[in-house]
C-alpha cells in the first residue's frame, strides 16, 4: 500500500511538470497519475522515468517524453462520445496505456515484433484489458475495427496514406507528427465527411516510420 502510495507521487509530480508547461485537462493530468511510467523503460533507466526526457529503448527505438506523450494525447479532443482509437507505433506502450484510461477500446500496432510482445507482457502484468495490439506494417492499419473515433501516429511520416484516412470516422481526428522541411510537426487532421481539415500544431522529435515488418 506504501509502495502504490509512492509510486502514484511520483506519477502526480511528473503530471504537475507537464501541466505547468502545457497545461493538461483534468481528465488526461488523471490519467498520468494513473500509469507507472517506469514500467516502460529499460531498468537501467528508471531513475530517469518521471523527468519530462524521451529515453532510449531496444531495437533502436525510443519513448517519448511524458511531456510529449501529453500533448499528443490532448490534441485527440477525448471526450465521453469517443470510444476507439488507434495508435500506429506503439513502442514501450506508453502511450496505449494512457489512452487506455481514456477511451474504452485502444488498437495499437507494432511492426517490431520483440518491442510487440514486451508490450503485450507490460499490459497483462497491470491488468490492462483494454489494449489491442497487432504485429504488422502499422501503415496497413487495422480494417477490422474500423472505423476508429480517433487515429494516433507515434512515429513521424511524411504523408498519411489514404488507407488510413478510410479507417477514420467521419468527424474523427488523427494526430501525427508529419515530416516537413527537416523537421516534424505535430499535426491534427478532422474528417468531415470526404474532406480532410489540416492544422499545424507544434514541433516535436520523433522515430520515423519505416516499411514492412521486423523480426
Amino acid at each position: 500500500m506504501i509502495e502504490k502510495r509512492i509510486q502514484f507521487q511520483k506519477c502526480k509530480k511528473m503530471a504537475e511538470e507537464i501541466d505547468k508547461i502545457f497545461p493538461l485537462e483534468e481528465h488526461i493530468f488523471e490519467a498520468f497519475t494513473q500509469i507507472q511510467r517506469e514500467s516502460f523503460v529499460p531498468v537501467g533507466f528508471k531513475h530517469y522515468a518521471y523527468k519530462l526526457d524521451a529515453l532510449p529503448l531496444s531495437s533502436s527505438q525510443w519513448i517519448s517524453s511524458p511531456l510529449t506523450v501529453a500533448k499528443m494525447t490532448q490534441f485527440l479532443e477525448i471526450n465521453d462520445k469517443v470510444d476507439s482509437v488507434m495508435e500506429i507505433g506503439c513502442g514501450s506502450g506508453y502511450q496505449a496505456a494512457i489512452l487506455s484510461k481514456l477511451i474504452r477500446r485502444v488498437f495499437t500496432i507494432e511492426r517490431i515484433e520483440k518491442l510487440s510482445i514486451e508490450a503485450k507482457t507490460r499490459f497483462k502484468k497491470m491488468e490492462i484489458s483494454n489494449i489491442h495490439i497487432r504485429y504488422d506494417d502499422g501503415q496497413n492499419g487495422w480494417s477490422s475495427y474500423a472505423p476508429f473515433d480517433r487515429i494516433l501516429f507515434s512515429a513521424s511520416i511524411k504523408e498519411i496514406p489514404k488507407k488510413i484516412f478510410n479507417q477514420l470516422k467521419s468527424g474523427g481526428i488523427l494526430v501525427a507528427p508529419i515530416e516537413k522541411d527537416k523537421k516534424h510537426i505535430i499535426t491534427k487532421f478532422i474528417k468531415k465527411d470526404d474532406k480532410i481539415i489540416k492544422n499545424e500544431l507544434n514541433n516535436c522529435l520523433f522515430v520515423p516510420i519505416l516499411n514492412g515488418v521486423k523480426k
